[in-house]
C-alpha cells in the first residue's frame, strides 16, 4: 500500500456516453476503458475516479479531492463553459490541476472557446482523445513532484 494522496481524475456530463456520443468528435474509446489506462499510468498512485451528470456532485468531488487529493486532471465538458461554481470550487484546490478535452476545443465553434476552468488550471489539454488521459496522469505526476500550482 502506498502512503501517497490519490490523484482526482473527474469527468463531468455525458462522458458516461464515451464510445457511443459522436464518435467521430469523441472516438470509439469508452470511459471504462479510460479509467483502466489512467490507473495503469498513475502505477502505485491511487486514482479516485468519477463521472458525474451533477454540476453539484461535480463540485462534491473537487471538495473532496480539496480535502484528500494530491492533484485534479478535470474533463468539466460542458461545465467548462458555464459553471462559475465549478471555478470557485477550484480555485481552492492547492495543487496542480489539469483540465482536459478529449476534442480540441479551440477547433470547435465559438461557443466552446471560452473556459471558467482554465483561469484557475495549472495547465490545460486538448485534442488528444481518450489516449490523452493517461498522458495528463503523467504530466500531473511530474507538476506534482515539482510542487507546481
Amino acid at each position: 500500500m502506498t502512503d501517497k494522496k490519490p490523484l482526482y481524475i473527474l469527468n463531468g456530463p455525458n462522458l458516461n456516453r464515451l464510445g457511443k456520443r459522436e464518435p467521430e468528435i469523441y472516438g470509439t474509446t469508452t470511459l471504462a476503458e479510460v479509467e483502466a489506462m489512467c490507473r495503469t499510468a498513475a502505477g502505485d498512485r491511487p486514482v479516485v475516479f468519477h463521472q458525474t451528470n451533477s454540476e453539484e456532485r461535480l463540485i462534491d468531488l473537487v471538495h473532496e479531492a480539496i480535502d484528500e487529493g494530491a492533484g485534479i486532471i478535470v474533463n468539466p465538458a460542458a461545465f467548462t463553459f458555464t459553471s462559475m461554481a465549478l471555478l470557485d470550487a477550484l480555485k481552492m484546490f492547492a495543487g496542480p490541476i489539469i483540465e482536459y478535452h478529449i476534442s480540441n476545443i479551440h477547433r470547435r465553434e465559438p461557443i466552446y472557446h471560452r473556459s471558467y476552468v482554465s483561469m484557475t488550471a495549472t495547465t490545460v489539454m486538448a485534442g488528444l482523445g481518450a489516449l490523452g488521459y493517461p498522458v495528463a496522469v503523467q504530466a500531473i505526476e511530474r507538476l506534482i513532484a515539482e510542487g507546481r500550482r
